[in-house]
């Protein structure tokens, strides 16, 4: 593509309005706070600024980016349709249609009652009896952003409850239609939370408000064909650490209030069929216990299932126990699983037959069947699959007397493949796999676990995918994230094939803060051992150029969120191992936000975090690796940061205010540029092809950086 052309557009550079922060005896100078106040038309001003800048500094990747672009279009089936999924009298699918950004969601009548083998349908023949139930792109015309919230239909099939979001602030208005008639009902209710949970009545559906900083606090019974003035507040959870979730069990004969902070969890039930009654708690929340329930008929009896991390024979369970109880005493405990140091579990689901057990070993998800029989519960079987690396997991299984399991499967080659595997016979039917036009064979490419070591010995799991043939050294792009326990799994990635294709080389580092190795990774890599989480991605980097896949000139860095804060971390830690760094939304102001229990999440965030405010070590220690704070004067690699204005996670001004004083501080003339999303939210732009632009934009850039594109 040849060089960086000249900047038709100068550097944004963002005026200093010093405030003071004082904490614990620290005062730190913030001159980028203002830009905080996006009603002010200055900061508006210099967004767009820091867009044009970019505009102009990417303007030479056009046509690659286009390249990439219609790659990704070519590849995809556009006109596609999801395997259907058995509730009640009728099939559930979703579509998607070539030329338009939304999915399409559908249902058609089952013609016979014992038929559990869904129909294959075809994008290119009329479906009997189809109806539509939700048109994405009717509900998005006239609005730049569209999210679906909620899709809920009742036990009977009669009457749908949905919900839209068409600003990109996670506030959704939520509305109702008949089924049977086709007309929607005048029902509507404003500022609700995503989803929405039907009682077996049919009558009342339960939503979730949030409070001012966007956490779910209240649960709400409406009945339908009332006011909202007359909806009933079921619930509300005053402790800002907790939010509220709302569901029931997959059996539909007990609806459950869930609350939980970060490290502990309470939930209370209600028999579905009387939904005007009061919630039970399960197990009083007890600090630093987590768990989640299920309801099982075991011998004709009633029971809980309950997964949690308590104390067992004077040892905590870490990685979790399963146990199960009278529904009648949940506090009479029999151990179904006992703890396991390399096992951790995660999910347990309950059908009429069997259980499905979710688990996780060796940085692997598992899957595993477990069948309930007269007397109790049989012989668990594992499912087993051939490749190195993979990732596995339950389905949409809506029926509680179903006997098949619905299941996906991908790896970072095999496209996703949708499975129902047939309890009785353990044969395991291919209902789909994902198309990937133009002649995409699993054999070009290869994927690989590799170890690096950290500074305090720990082993730090890698995963590596490349073009068959690729040479080494490659450029390299570096994927991590690091916080929350979340894992990042092998999954198939049609956009990434432009990467590979073109010789680079993908790879995860699976720090700590993850939830890869069981909870005591996650653990070692949060509140006061955070640093682990960015040094471990470090020590992989330094892996890659070692064992000779990379060198530092063609690495890239990229992560987003929580994994922006690594991003910025790595920045100072080690900007001479890369050669750019690409922070979607980055979290790169913590302690700014962190600090200020008024700003979204906030609270709910000092159990990952710890409390600055109140704790001085903590304050130092978040102080000493706080990205923006620790922004220096010295040679940074090319930095890419993208966010969206709407944002309520992670806000726009903290990439705004990192951009700003990297701009000012930083030596060396690696450029810096910042865009913003004027109209989207945490989850960036809304509907596919934008987000394959977005994608296509980010990948030439990456490519670029890397000087993986001449």
């Amino acid at each position: 593509m040849g060089g960086m052309s000249s900047p038709v557009t100068p550097a944004p550079v963002a005026k200093k309005v010093p405030q003071e922060r004082t904490h614990h005896g620290d005062t730190f100078v913030d001159d980028y706070e203002w830009l905080r106040d996006k009603s002010n038309p200055e900061v508006i001003a210099h967004l767009e600024a820091e867009n044009a800048y970019t505009a102009s500094r990417t303007e030479h990747l056009g046509p690659l980016r286009e390249a990439i672009f219609g790659e990704i279009k070519s590849r995809t089936q556009e006109t596609d349709l999801s395997v259907p999924s058995r509730m009640g009298r009728w099939w559930y699918y979703s579509r998607s249609f070539e030329g338009k950004q939304y999915g399409v969601h559908c249902r058609c009548p089952i013609d016979a009652p014992d038929d559990w083998t869904p129909p294959v349908l075809s994008a290119e023949v009329d479906i009997p009896g189809e109806q539509v139930l939700i048109d994405g792109n009717e509900l998005a015309e006239g609005h730049d952003f569209f999210a679906l919230g909620a899709m809920s239909v009742t036990l009977d099939g009669t009457l749908l409850a949905y919900s839209v979001d068409t600003e990109g602030d996670e506030r959704y208005t939520l509305r109702f239609a008949n089924l049977d008639t086709g007309e929607a009902i005048a029902d509507e209710i404003t500022g609700t939370a995503p989803g929405a949970t039907w009682s077996v009545d049919n009558r009342h559906v339960f939503y979730l408000t949030v409070d001012e900083s966007w956490r779910p606090d209240t649960v709400w019974r409406h009945e339908l064909g009332t006011d909202r003035s007359a909806d009933v507040q079921v619930f509300h959870e005053p402790d800002e650490r907790f939010w509220v979730g709302f569901g029931s069990t997959r059996s539909e004969k007990y609806l459950t209030i869930w609350i939980g902070s970060k490290i502990t969890s309470e939930i209370r039930y209600l028999e579905s069929s009387d939904p005007e009654g009061e919630f039970t708690v399960v197990w009083p929340r007890e600090e630093g216990v987590e768990y989640g329930i299920e309801h099982a008929v075991v011998g004709g009896e009633d029971r809980f299932l309950i997964l949690h991390n308590g104390v067992v024979d004077g040892v905590k369970a870490e990685n979790f126990t399963l146990v199960d109880t009278p529904v009648a005493d949940p506090t009479d405990r029999r151990t179904l699983i006992p703890h396991r140091a390399n096992v951790r579990l995660e999910e347990v689901d309950a059908f009429a037959g069997h259980l499905v057990l979710g688990y996780r070993r060796d940085a692997l998800t598992r899957l595993a069947v477990w069948p309930l029989t007269e007397s109790g519960y049989g012989e668990l079987r594992e499912l087993e699959f051939d490749e190195e690396l993979y990732s596995v997991g339950a389905g949409s299984n809506p029926e509680w007397e179903s006997p098949l399991l619905r299941m996906g499967y991908t790896s970072f080659i095999t496209p996703s493949r949708i499975f129902d595997y047939e309890i009785a016979s353990g044969a395991l039917l291919l209902r789909k796999e994902q198309p990937v036009l133009g002649g995409y064979d699993p054999a070009d490419y290869e994927q690989h676990r590799d170890w690096a070591v950290a500074a305090d010995g720990t082993r730090i799991p890698i995963s590596i995918v490349q073009r068959r043939g690729t040479t080494a050294p490659a450029p390299l792009l570096l994927y991590g994230y690091g916080s929350y326990e979340s894992s990042i799994d092998p999954g198939f990635s049609v956009a990434r094939l432009s990467l590979l294709d073109r010789g680079m080389v993908f790879a995860v580092a699976h720090v700590r803060g993850g939830g890869e190795m069981g909870r005591h990774w996650y653990d070692t890599g949060k509140m006061l051992s955070k640093k682990n989480t960015f040094t471990d991605f470090v020590s992989c980097a330094r892996h890659l150029v070692d064992t000779g896949r990379t060198t530092p000139q063609r690495m890239i860095a990229d992560g987003g969120s929580a994994g922006g804060l690594l991003m910025g971390a790595v920045a100072n830690l080690a900007p001479d191992l890369f050669a750019g760094i690409l922070a979607n939304v980055p979290f790169v102001d913590p302690l700014t936000s962190i600090l200020d229990p008024s700003l979204p999440l906030t609270v709910i965030e000092w159990d990952e975090w710890g409390n600055p405010l109140a704790d001085k070590d903590v304050y130092d220690y978040m102080r000493s690796y706080s990205p923006y704070e620790n922004v220096g004067a010295h040679d940074y690699p090319a930095i890419l940061a993208i966010t969206s204005i709407n944002d309520t996670r992670v806000l726009y001004v903290e990439p705004a205010k990192w951009v700003a004083k990297l701009r000012d501080t930083k030596t060396g003339d690696s450029p810096l540029l910042l865009k913003t999303e004027m109209s989207a939210g945490h989850g960036g732009v809304s509907g596919r092809y934008e987000k394959w632009r977005e994608v296509a934009f980010e990948y030439a850039w990456v490519l670029d950086t890397a000087g993986a594109c001449a």
